[in-house]
């Protein structure tokens, strides 16, 4: 069969697309059922417009190349990090930050561990905090105004990519976002906040009222990270034998 092929072009082109068709269905036909293979999880919601920056600026600085956001099912991950990562947890990341290196410690839990003060700390200078880390010090974030003005159409953006923000999360972005870095504004724009998303981590992240800033949406994103989903009632969903 082989001699026939190397003998017949045309044979030989035939048999090529047949296998790239056939290897190509493996690949597309399971994306399909995406949405059947992924367990529904309680507590799980998008990004707050505060947090979406925030994980902007997270992926442009490259963070994910030496930090992965994914804890595997294994025993000595589970004891370091905590329960292992759900496939929900990413289902609204466009792209998913499980990353492959390990440079520095796996954040996938990473939200709440640490105070705002111990972030803000590390980010500025990280060996005032970790004095063997060899990370770089992104104290310019502090200095960086954040840049917001476009976050209703990157929300609408990600809703037509399947993300469920709804029509008042989408008009209420920007007054969203300035609500979570000053919670000492309106209360009512708070409360409106916390209902939209709930455990949203409030606070004045960078240290500096008088602004927002990179630094703020950074760890506003890091503070999140893992605290949605309540472990302590989490109960996975068994597969039935077949």
């Amino acid at each position: 069969m082989q001699s026939i092929l190397e003998r017949n072009i045309v044979l030989l082109v035939i048999a090529v697309v047949l296998t790239i068709a056939v290897g190509g269905l493996v690949e597309v036909v399971p994306l399909f059922t995406t949405k059947n293979t992924i367990e529904k999880v309680d507590g799980m919601r998008p990004y707050s417009p505060l947090e979406l920056m925030g994980r902007n600026i997270y992926v442009r600085e490259g963070c994910y190349l030496c930090h992965s956001q994914m804890v595997r099912p294994f025993r000595d991950e589970a004891e370091r990090y905590g329960h292992y990562s759900l496939a929900a947890e990413s289902m609204y990341d466009h792209p998913f930050q499980w990353g492959s290196e390990r440079t520095g410690p796996d954040l996938a839990r990473v939200g709440g561990k640490y105070s705002n003060a111990w972030h803000r700390a590390h980010l500025i200078d990280p060996r005032s905090v970790v004095p063997e880390s060899i990370m770089p010090p992104y104290a310019f974030l502090a200095k960086n105004d954040l840049y917001y003005t476009d976050v209703k159409a990157h929300l609408r953006t990600l809703k037509t990519l399947g993300v469920p923000y709804t029509d008042a999360m989408i008009a209420n972005a920007v007054k969203d976002l300035r609500s979570q870095a000053n919670p000492d504004g309106d209360n009512s724009d708070t409360d409106a906040l916390e209902k939209r998303y709930p455990k949203a981590v409030l606070g004045d992240f960078d240290g500096n009222p008088k602004k927002i800033s990179e630094l703020d949406a950074v760890i506003s994103y890091l503070q999140m990270l893992g605290t949605l989903v309540d472990f302590t009632t989490y109960k996975p969903e068994l597969t039935p034998a077949r």
